[in-house]
């Protein structure tokens, strides 16, 4: 329990900020929806969102951390350290996915949607995405690394994060190309097949 003065509890505050993002991201997605990204400004983005400039900037230093900046890594992450110690990580990873996706509103998912499609389709956030998914390869290695016992930088640990980013990027290009798929399908078809040995 905090002290009188002392401010919210640290789990509170974090929601709150959470909520704040969310509703920021919220207004960019609809006005990227109704009249493109590059259309869009971030002056639009904060009028929308009745925020103040600074307010935007310390959530999105720029206008595509909109879109990159994705909240669910470090969930997947906790669900995946969550799993049975007796499972495979491949197959940690499956179950972790269908978790944390099944505990996604109808909202957050088409987001996700969203967020694919203009990652794929706008060549700055293209650039960028890469960076992500350096990032993504090294918090999956760290957390494999310690399901396994063995070091983030050993070659299978490093080899088994990069080719699960691989399947995830499989998956991003798949949803572009079918918008109504069952992502968390795919997905877990796309690990299965990772899973069996890329059998072809």
């Amino acid at each position: 329990m905090s002290e009188p003065g002392s401010g919210p509890p640290v789990g509170l505050r974090e929601r709150k900020k959470a909520r704040m993002r969310a509703t920021i991201a919220a207004h960019a997605f609809r006005l990227f929806r109704e009249q493109g990204y590059e259309a869009t400004t971030v002056q639009q983005i904060i009028d929308e969102a009745e925020v103040s400039e600074s307010t935007f900037f310390r959530y999105f230093p720029t206008k595509g951390d909109v879109v990159l900046t994705d909240d669910l890594d470090p969930v997947f992450v906790d669900a995946f350290l969550s799993q049975p110690p007796e499972l495979a990580p491949i197959a940690a990873l499956r179950a972790s996915f269908r978790i944390v996706f099944a505990g996604l509103s109808e909202r957050e998912q088409a987001e996700q949607r969203e967020r694919t499609q203009l990652v794929v389709a706008v060549p700055e956030l293209r650039a960028a995405m890469l960076d992500q998914y350096a990032s993504a390869m090294r918090l999956l290695a760290e957390a494999v690394a310690e399901r396994t016992g063995r070091r983030a930088d050993d070659v299978a640990v490093r080899a088994l994060a990069g080719a699960v980013v691989g399947v995830a990027v499989s998956v991003q290009l798949a949803l572009v190309d079918d918008p109504d798929a069952d992502i968390v399908e795919l997905l877990d078809e796309a690990l299965g097949h990772l899973e069996a040995g890329l059998r072809v």
